[in-house]
């Protein structure tokens, strides 16, 4: 079904569009590839438990099949957090991002994933943009949604490693993707990423996040009390919802999940987008009725995904 779009203003994600935008649904006897199967490509020394709340609620989404890539030095905790989980550990840096040893690693899988998910716990920077530059033209010829979150995203400043404004042909100047992914920044992540201030993104959110899906040709969800989502061809949704207890540490790294999850279970970019912001804020409201605004925890969301996707399913 086709996504409900205006040429003229941000389509709001409510309950109405959520209905009216059904997700991709498996037959009754369909297996755990037809499902979709997700990687998710994330974790360090220092935060495991990133990749751990990432890879449970893309299953949570209803993906059939997980893999997870992470260090080595951390590839048992999270097997044996996850045992749903095929684990791969990867080499580390010093700086605890991933070497370029990991892509040998990875490439077999690009023609066996359906989406993947990178970021989540990543640490180090240079080394994850080095990556994620090296398996983008795998993972664009073997057709797999691709989620970038966390320090993945820093893959957009280009070359030059710092934000530019200057045409695209400047050392310096922002990175295109040959093909749209999603990236998912917050305000903050989208000063580092744009040069602008935080205090000017907050002000106009709108234009930052137009501008950044068309110079990047990116599924841009800027993140925060009212979410945007921004496709590069000018389409546009919002969506207003959730409450501060969301504001919590792990809670970005659900979100990113459950969108790589709806990805993987063949939702567009768009569509996986747009649904992962609206569960994921609804999973606080949930929440937040049991608990109480403040104190809910970002391993907590995922478990009321499934019920809330059953919720939309129906007339």
């Amino acid at each position: 079904m086709n996504p409900p779009t205006s040429a003229n203003h941000c389509v709001t994600v409510d309950d109405y569009a959520l209905r009216a935008w059904p997700l991709p649904m498996p037959s009754a006897d369909a297996d755990k590839e037809q499902r979709g199967h997700v990687l998710i490509l994330g974790g360090s020394r220092e935060m495991p438990g990133a990749a751990i709340l990432a890879a449970t609620a893309a299953l949570r989404a209803g993906a059939g099949k997980l893999t997870i890539a992470t260090g080595a030095s951390v590839a048992q905790l999270v097997a044996l957090a996850l045992p749903e989980a095929r684990v791969i550990g990867l080499a580390e840096t010093d700086e605890g991002g991933f070497t370029e040893v990991a892509i040998g690693k990875l490439d077999p899988l690009a023609d066996k994933v359906n989406a993947i998910l990178i970021g989540p716990g990543m640490q180090d920077e240079a080394a994850t943009a080095v990556l994620v530059r090296a398996l983008l033209p795998r993972l664009e010829a073997s057709n797999t949604s691709v989620v970038l979150d966390a320090c993945a995203m820093r893959v957009v400043l280009g070359a030059g490693g710092k934000p530019n404004a200057n045409v695209d042909t400047d050392a310096g100047a922002a990175f295109r993707f040959n093909v749209p992914v999603i990236v998912t920044p917050h305000a903050g992540e989208m000063a580092h990423l744009t040069g602008a201030s935080k205090e000017d993104i907050a002000a106009d959110p709108d234009r930052h996040a137009m501008r950044a899906a068309q110079r990047w040709n990116a599924v841009v969800a800027l993140k925060g009390s009212r979410t945007l989502i921004n496709a590069p061809d000018g389409a546009r949704w919002q969506h207003q919802g959730g409450n501060v207890g969301l504001a919590i540490s792990g809670s970005g790294d659900t979100l990113a999940g459950i969108v790589a999850g709806l990805a993987a279970r063949g939702a567009s970019l768009t569509q996986a987008a747009c649904w992962g912001v609206a569960l994921h804020a609804r999973a606080g409201e949930l929440l937040a009725e049991r608990f109480g605004v403040l104190g809910y925890l970002a391993r907590e969301l995922p478990g009321e995904v499934p019920a809330l996707m059953e919720r939309f399913a129906r007339p």
